[in-house]
């Protein structure tokens, strides 16, 4: 072979070789590249949560993204996103944030609306509008999207209930919710928890004491309101149900206070005793139309396993040690009474 023929096939092979390695190269890089954009770290620790809203777009998500400064690379997320067609694809939710992941697993995250959701504990919150309060703070609902289902008639009459007795459906516990959940869907669930909690066998000790389970509950309000110790509990609910059975009048000052709506009342006068409302058992007989406050479990559960006494009377003990003294006969409730007003006087607690 000529000498001029060698050069030239050697030349050839060198350029092929060559090309074939900057191909390499080049495909290596683009593979880094993607790489690096797809799979490398790159949320930072700034958050440890991304909310987004309802009805949010992906314009807000940057948006937040961005000035939250939940990623270091804003342009790599924004390519990602794009390829990843997460951009028409947004949910709502609460979604929990780990340093060093990766724009692809931030993306899928957000595509498949993998939320973490949120728990939430309450326990003997007063009043219904403090509830709302509770949860609009816990929520995307605001207090007064979940107030205003509570305080709907044709919206808790689904439920069997009314917008006085609505509360005993609002049972205390740990909740596991999604932060975007809607009024509606917070009520379902309170109300699958309320169904749970009420099986047939309590169904039937309700019944057997002449009781329903709504009248059970706003009784149990009432037992919360007085007993600061569990274990007085199921004496006190007695008590209450011997007062009901024979038709007295609850006389019960938790009721007052309510319907005084001044919750700083510590000693009950004569003057709360006037109070023109239904919940105002000294004036009238029976239950009132709805619960004085959440009921505990522990409230209803002792209505329901009461204690059974020939108590009728009760009264603070005047040790002040949030016990009570409990009578059979007006004449020894009278004792105690005198022993706990002078005790009062004692201390100043006039009103």
């Amino acid at each position: 072979m000529a000498p001029e023929k060698q050069a030239s096939t050697g030349s050839f092979r060198k350029f092929i070789i060559a090309l074939v390695v900057i191909i390499v190269l080049a495909l290596a890089g683009t593979g880094i590249f993607y790489y690096l954009r797809l799979f490398g770290p790159n949320v930072t620790a700034s958050q440890q949560y991304l909310y987004i809203h309802t009805g949010a777009t992906y314009t807000d998500v940057y948006d937040t993204i961005q000035a939250k400064g939940i990623v270091k690379d804003t342009t790599t997320f924004n390519w990602a996103a794009h390829n990843m067609k997460y951009v028409g694809k947004v949910k709502p939710g609460r979604y929990r944030l780990k340093e060093g992941m990766s724009n692809r697993t931030l993306i899928r995250m957000l595509q498949l609306g993998n939320q973490d959701p949120v728990t939430v504990n309450f326990h003997n919150i007063r009043l219904k509008e403090q509830f709302a309060g509770f949860m609009g703070h816990k929520l995307e609902s605001d207090s007064l999207s979940i107030i205003r289902l509570l305080d709907s008639a044709d919206y808790v009459k689904q439920f069997g209930f009314t917008t006085d007795n609505v509360y005993v459906m609002i049972m205390p516990d740990s909740y596991q919710i999604y932060w975007n959940t809607s009024p509606e869907k917070l009520f379902d669930r309170m109300y699958k928890h309320y169904q749970t909690f009420w099986t047939p066998e309590r169904k039937q000790k309700a019944a057997d004491i002449g009781l329903t389970p709504i009248q059970v509950s706003i009784l149990a309000s009432i037992v919360d309101g007085e007993a600061v110790y569990d274990e007085e509990m199921p004496t006190i609910a007695g008590l209450y149900l011997n007062r009901l059975h024979k038709g007295m009048h609850l006389e019960a000052d938790p009721t007052l206070i309510f319907a005084a709506h001044d919750f700083t009342i510590r000693r009950v006068l004569n003057k709360h005793k006037l109070i023109n409302s239904p919940y105002n058992t000294y004036m009238y007989a029976g239950l009132p139309p709805g619960p004085i406050m959440m009921p505990s479990v522990n409230a209803v559960k002792a209505v329901l396993n009461y204690k059974k006494t020939d108590y009728i009377y009760m009264v603070a003990k005047d040790d002040f040690s949030n016990h009570h003294n409990f009578a059979v006969t007006m004449s020894e409730h009278l004792i105690n009474a005198k022993k706990f007003q002078d005790a009062l006087d004692k201390r100043n607690i006039k009103k």
